[in-house]
């Protein structure tokens, strides 16, 4: 994905430094939607150069800073259209393997200790549903209307957290229900 992000951001904004590409990707929150660090997009640059699917532009020095300013090549926008069309080809479903796989063995934990660690997870995708509410509305401020891609991409954020969030009070109701103790024994 950081491959997708580096060489997407220099086909739409042109040519850009590594730092610049860096302040993009957090201002979109690329860490939390794309799993993309932005501090990976350095190594990312230096691969891509190598490969030939970028190309050093310039160098600038202001003070005792120098900044190296990249552009996509023809061979990068090549990989970039291919990378793209294989984002759209492959399957997007994610299951949430780590809770299923917790449910299957579920047995050798108490009540507490379920309820108390589905508590925590609620609390984090609630987090994470309020900070992408948040970066949405930073985005509708500082752009006014969204294009509809990246609304169908906020709705659909928005709806895996509140699904997840429904899962996750299914379980907790049949903890608290009794339904699952009376399975056990």
């Amino acid at each position: 994905m950081t491959r997708t992000m580096v060489l997407g951001l220099l086909k739409a904004n042109g040519s850009m430094s590594g730092y610049e590409i860096q302040q993009m990707m957090e201002s979109s929150q690329t860490d939390m939607w794309a799993y993309v660090k932005p501090a990976s997009i350095y190594h990312a640059l230096k691969k891509m150069q190598v490969e030939g699917k970028v190309a050093l532009e310039k160098v600038e020095s202001t003070g005792l800073r120098t900044r190296s300013i990249f552009k996509i090549t023809e061979k990068g926008e090549y990989e970039l259209n291919q990378l793209l069309i294989d984002s759209f080809t492959n399957s997007s479903v994610v299951f949430p393997a780590s809770l299923y796989t917790a449910l299957t063995f579920m047995e050798n934990l108490n009540d507490d200790q379920i309820l108390s660690s589905l508590e925590k997870q609620k609390q984090e995708i609630t987090r994470l549903y309020n900070s992408m509410k948040a970066g949405y509305e930073l985005k509708q401020k500082a752009l006014g209307e969204l294009p509809n891609n990246i609304n169908v991409i906020f709705n659909n954020m928005y709806e895996q957290c509140e699904l997840q969030l429904k899962t996750i009070e299914e379980i907790i109701t049949f903890i608290k229900g009794g339904k699952y103790n009376e399975q056990k024994h």
